[in-house]
């Protein structure tokens, strides 16, 4: 049976409604949706969530041990964080600020280094590290407040699109309808597909190994990221404490070797890789996680918006995009999505209704571009640092030392990184 939570936390949940409208539905259970969720019920819409896992608890993250889903953070993330006003409500004590950041090539050599530093570029922090469960925990909070909010636990099989209303037919039997549906239902998205939404896909032939680490040495509030000979990237993100998170992007044959590996093995592996640069910077690396690997490719729709006749669906997050986890900003890009749909629906004149076709094109509009720049850079990075010639390594080594040593490219580079967003 489905699960309404409502805005009493303490009230029992009462069962599914048979057919319901609204002026916004929601499908998706992550993060953005959400954080999406949550932001339309502040503007006053009458909005439902939808998700099969809504009914189920997110527990608030305690103790020494960190959750496996580690996200940076970017400010404009924190901006639409304390936009929906949950900002001061999470626990900074999980939370680490990131000031610098180090990326080094696969010569190993001293000058094939890129530094960013918050001080540089006059902001008090490029990013902040911390766990999923820490931030859905809080937006869940939030949201059993929220008297505009509706979330039920269900699966959509079935969405009809007319003039009028967009119609979700439920799992249960029960029937949905509203003005706009979101879509924010992850990376295969059933929404995106059965909508006719094209999307073009890569497998990246890789996969990446996450896990925690404690460290003897002080990470020092600093990012590190390795690009290894042979494609290989390496990033250790700083964690509150003498703590890192691991992100190791590899072939999905070296990562299924990777989670076999013992402690002691661990530490030949990072010995043996980057000239031993990783213990060198962080000392002796103690496994705090059991390792987990999943598999890496870049996806972008065609439209954010559909049906292509007459859009009322807009999708948001994986749903619209995927990206390669190198630059750390997949979940930030997501986030953007849903500071923007907001801005638009805020801003919207009165005699607009939400799934209004020209507001769906303004979303759309400042969407394709962002995301298309930062989708092309992370890929063509990630292909740059796979090449394999001798020519091409000395180059984006090269590259790297050069643009550590132009204030104005490093600039650029920060405030891309930081992303733009702005509530009025």
């Amino acid at each position: 049976m489905s699960e309404v939570h409502t805005k009493h936390p303490s009230k029992p949940l009462t069962p599914h409604p048979q057919n319901r409208t609204a002026d916004v539905i929601v499908v998706g259970g992550g993060i953005v949706g959400k954080a999406c969720a949550l932001g339309l019920a502040q503007q006053g819409f009458q909005t439902i969530e939808i998700a099969p896992d809504l009914g189920q608890t997110i527990p608030s993250p305690q103790g020494n041990q960190w959750g496996q889903r580690i996200y940076a953070f970017s400010p404009s993330t924190q901006k639409l964080l304390a936009h929906l006003q949950i900002w001061d409500a999470i626990d900074h004590d999980r939370l680490q600020t990131v000031r610098d950041m180090r990326i080094y090539g696969d010569r190993g050599g001293k000058e094939d280094c890129l530094h960013l530093s918050a001080f540089e570029a006059g902001t008090p922090q490029l990013a902040w590290i911390g766990e999923s469960n820490l931030i859905e925990h809080t937006i869940d909070q939030a949201c059993r407040f929220q008297n505009k909010l509706e979330r039920i636990s269900d699966a959509v099989e079935k969405i009809d699109v007319d003039p009028e209303k967009t119609t979700l037919h439920l799992k249960n039997g029960g029937t949905l309808s509203a003005k706009l549906v979101i879509a924010a239902d992850g990376a295969n998205s059933p929404i995106r597909n059965e909508l006719g939404i094209s999307t073009t896909e890569e497998s990246y032939s890789q996969s990446a190994v996450v896990a925690n680490w404690t460290c003897t040495y002080p990470h020092l509030e600093t990012a590190f990221q390795w690009f290894l000979p042979g494609g290989d990237i390496v990033a250790m993100l700083p964690l509150p404490g003498k703590q890192v998170s691991m992100v190791w992007s590899t072939s999905p044959e070296h990562a299924a070797d990777l989670l076999k590996l013992t402690q002691a093995q661990w530490l030949d592996q990072f010995t043996s890789i980057a000239n031993g640069a990783i213990p060198k910077q962080l000392g002796e690396l103690t496994l705090n996680s059991t390792p987990a690997a999943f598999p890496l490719r870049k996806i972008r729709a065609q439209r954010f918006i559909g049906p292509k006749a007459s859009p009322r669906v807009a999708l948001i997050g994986d749903a619209a995009h995927v990206m390669h986890p190198l630059a750390g900003q997949g979940l930030n890009l997501g986030l953007r999505d849903v500071a923007v749909l907001l801005n638009t629906l805020s801003k919207r004149e009165p005699f607009r209704q939400p799934n209004d076709l020209v507001l769906l094109r303004r979303y759309e509009r400042q969407r394709q571009g962002d995301t298309s720049a930062l989708l092309w850079v992370t890929d063509k990075l990630k292909k740059l640092f796979s090449a394999t010639s001798n020519t091409e390594r000395q180059l984006r080594n090269w590259g790297l030392g050069l643009v550590n040593k132009s204030h104005f490219i490093k600039q650029h580079l920060i405030e891309r990184a930081l992303g733009e967003i702005d509530f009025e």
